[in-house]
This record gives C-alpha cells, sequence and structure tokens, in this order.
C-alpha cells in the first residue's frame, strides 16, 4: 500500500509546482507585453510629451508681452531717430513723482508697475523740447504712450542717415597764426576731400577728411613755401594731413563735440571739433546739402612745429597755437554733382 501511494503522493507533490508555475509564466509574458506596450506608447506619445513645453513656452512668451506691465513709450525726433538717453518722469495728480526711466539706445522707456489711474509723463534730453502727456494706467497696472517725439531746440532738424560728401567748391579750412604778437596771418588750404555718414543714433555719425598738405595758400608766395617747409607742414615727406573722428558728444541745441585724431607732419595726435549744425536744404542741382561749422586751436609744439624767432623780450614772430576753422557744406550721397 505504501509502495503505491508513495508515488502518487511524490506525483501530486511534483504537480502543484507545475500549476503554481503556469500562472508565473503567464504574468511575465503578461508583464513584458505590457510593458512592451507601454514602451511603444511612450515612444509614440514622447514627441507629444516634448512639444508641449514649447507651445507652452511660446504661448507664455506671446502672454508675457500681451501682458506687459508698467508704462512704455518709444522716444523719437520729428524724422524718427531714437533719441538714446531720454528721461521719463512720471508723476500722480498731486504731483508726486512715482516712477522715472531712461531711454535705452532704442530709444525705449519702460518703467515699473502702476497702480490704476491718470498721470502726467513728461519727456526730456539734452538738446531737446521736453514733451508732456497724459497716462491712463489700467486696471493691469499698464500705461502705453506709443511714440513720443521730441523737438530738437532750435527747430533745426538733424541730416537724414547716410553718406555725405564734402564740397570743396564751397567749403573752407582755414588755420589762422599771431604774427609778432600783433597781428594775425590767415591761411587756408585749397585741395581736400573727405565724407560724413550720419548714423541713425547721431552718436554713431563719422567723419573722415584728407587734405593736401601743399595746397596751404596765405597770399604770399614766399611764405607759403616756408609753411610748406620741414620747419612747419613738411609737405614733401607728409603730403596728406589727415582726420579721422572716433566719436561724438552732444553739447547743446544743433552742437556736438567731434572725438578723432588729427595726423599732421606724421604726428597722431587726439583733437576735439566744436561742431555746429546748421541746416540742411535743397540745392539748384536736385540734391540735398548740410552745412556744417566746426573749429579748435591746436599747439605747434604737440605736431612738432617747434620753429620760431624771437624779435623782441616775450615776443615771438609767430605764435604757438593755430586757429582751426571750418565751413563745411556736405551733399548727400556718395559724389558730389
Amino acid at each position: 500500500m505504501y509502495t503505491s501511494q508513495e508515488p502518487a503522493g511524490r506525483s501530486a507533490t511534483a504537480s502543484r509546482p507545475d500549476r503554481q508555475s503556469i500562472p508565473d509564466r503567464q504574468s511575465t509574458a503578461d508583464r513584458q507585453s505590457t510593458a512592451d506596450r507601454q514602451s511603444t506608447a511612450d515612444r509614440r506619445s514622447a514627441p507629444d510629451r516634448q512639444s508641449i513645453p514649447d507651445r507652452q513656452s511660446a504661448a507664455d512668451r506671446q502672454s508675457a508681452q500681451a501682458g506687459r506691465r508698467g508704462l512704455h513709450a518709444l522716444i523719437r525726433t520729428k524724422d524718427g531717430w531714437a533719441v538714446q538717453h531720454a528721461i521719463v518722469t512720471v508723476t500722480d495728480l498731486t504731483g508726486q513723482q512715482v516712477a522715472r526711466a531712461e531711454a535705452d539706445a532704442e530709444g525705449v522707456v519702460s518703467t515699473g508697475p502702476l497702480a490704476p489711474g491718470v498721470y502726467t509723463a513728461v519727456a526730456t534730453a539734452a538738446g531737446y523740447t521736453p514733451a508732456a502727456m497724459t497716462a491712463i494706467a489700467t486696471g493691469s497696472g499698464t500705461a502705453e504712450l506709443g511714440t513720443v517725439v521730441l523737438a530738437r531746440q532750435g527747430g533745426v532738424d538733424l541730416p537724414p542717415p547716410g553718406i555725405w560728401t564734402l564740397d570743396p567748391a564751397h567749403c573752407t579750412i582755414a588755420a589762422t597764426a599771431q604774427h609778432l604778437g600783433l597781428s594775425t596771418v590767415r591761411g587756408r588750404f585749397t585741395q581736400f576731400a573727405g565724407r560724413i555718414e550720419v548714423g541713425t543714433d547721431p552718436e554713431t555719425s563719422s567723419v573722415a577728411a584728407d587734405i593736401v598738405a601743399a595746397s596751404i595758400d596765405t597770399g604770399n608766395g614766399t611764405r607759403d613755401d616756408h609753411l610748406r617747409s620741414g620747419d612747419f607742414l613738411n609737405a614733401d615727406a607728409y603730403r596728406m594731413i589727415s582726420y579721422r573722428s572716433s566719436g561724438l558728444t552732444p553739447a547743446g541745441p544743433d552742437r556736438w563735440i567731434v572725438h578723432g585724431t588729427l595726423t599732421l607732419a606724421g604726428v597722431q595726435r587726439p583733437v576735439d571739433l566744436d561742431l555746429a549744425y546748421l541746416g540742411t536744404g535743397p540745392d539748384p542741382w536736385g540734391g540735398l546739402r548740410a552745412a556744417f561749422r566746426a573749429g579748435t586751436e591746436l599747439r605747434r609744439e604737440d605736431f612738432a612745429m617747434t620753429y620760431n624767432q624771437v624779435v623782441r623780450a616775450g615776443v615771438n614772430l609767430i605764435g604757438s597755437t593755430l586757429k582751426v576753422e571750418l565751413d563745411i557744406q556736405a551733399v548727400q550721397g556718395a559724389s558730389v554733382p
């Protein structure tokens, strides 16, 4: 009896693990299948999930731009130039200042959020007439002023941006020196060329000019020959006198300080020009012309022009400084008609 029952018992015992292993194998297969299906679904949905932040980011950016808070304005001249460093001051109805902001390089002004209400905004800039306007801040704390136009003091609009070419027939480059401590000797250069590049931002404008040193004319041949010699211009060794600007600084209504480098008799020195803008107008040949006046003083010794004679105690034959005056007329474009 035991012999027949023991195999049966062992068979029953052995069969239980087999029955238990079937669900395990199915479970493993199911898990793998489920994982595969999930992985496939994940791969299919991954691009969609990745694109959601991009779409949201773009929407957020648009929303941020549309819902920006504070006072905003664009400060421009009459002819559309950005007025850099313009200041906009915002006051409430009691006259108390509540905000102040400076324009950036593009003429854009932005303040912090404002409480809903009515304000007065005043835009100011050196060389321009102040402009006052009413600003209404909405419930979101935003006030849009749009484009604010500032008129230049003196009423002269700057020339349009672009290239302007000097017209030698209507320009004068003159130098004056003291003679004998009593009077002055005046001379001018008769051969030169140059151009002005007016920038969209006036302070980025530039000037370049070249003068033939030997073209000096004081009305006296002997004196002119001496000025062309090595005692002064040294025109044989250094044929050209050149000036290259490096920047401009506003100095008042229609006035600028031109910063640059002058090369004279082989010596380079920084030289500033006091520039006045006189206006723009049409010419008889269908062109547009702009007029300027500029001046500076040079020390002869700065350019190794040390020649002199003492005619009496404390008095030299020639003064130590030169007064340079320029009357400039430039034609719009790269050439003169």
